[in-house]
């Protein structure tokens, strides 16, 4: 067998990794999806998860109105933050992405229960990138257990 073929059971051992192509158009698909994770990874590094984090009044007055505490806004953005990072490491990007839109979902259901649809939309419009980087970076998941269980 040639070096430039590969044998199915070589092929299936392999993670599949969308937007791989050698074409340009996949380059720049690379490129683009690359460069919406970490303008996602900023904003939820940054934007998010800070204010939270170092107890900004804003946050605060935000937590206090749906009766949480300091302790869960913490925690939140101990989750955002962790989110933020695990859309840089390659492994992590398409399980950070699904757990940021699970997050998303949550705080939709805040916003239009506790604060009557103010700001709903900003959870929805940022479930639709962190979707798209779930999904296209599915195939690093099969790497991620495959790492996870030759470590257990």
């Amino acid at each position: 067998m040639s070096e430039t073929t590969a044998s199915p059971a070589s092929a299936n051992s392999r993670p599949v990794v969308v937007a791989e192509s050698a074409t340009a158009r996949g380059r720049r698909a690379r490129i683009a999806l690359r460069a919406l994770q970490v303008l996602i990874a900023l904003f939820y590094g940054v934007a998010s998860s800070l204010p939270k984090l170092i107890a900004d009044p804003s946050a605060v007055d935000s937590f206090d109105r749906i009766g949480w505490g300091s302790g869960a806004m913490y925690t939140i953005g101990a989750l955002e933050l962790a989110g933020a990072v695990g859309l840089l490491v390659p492994l992590l990007q398409s399980v950070a992405a699904t757990a940021l839109s699970a997050l998303m979902v949550g705080a939709f259901v805040v916003q239009m229960t506790v604060f009557h649809g103010e700001n709903a939309a900003t959870p929805l419009i940022l479930i639709i990138p962190l979707v798209l980087i779930a999904w296209a970076r599915r195939g690093q998941n099969r790497e991620l257990l495959r790492v996870l269980r030759r470590r257990a």
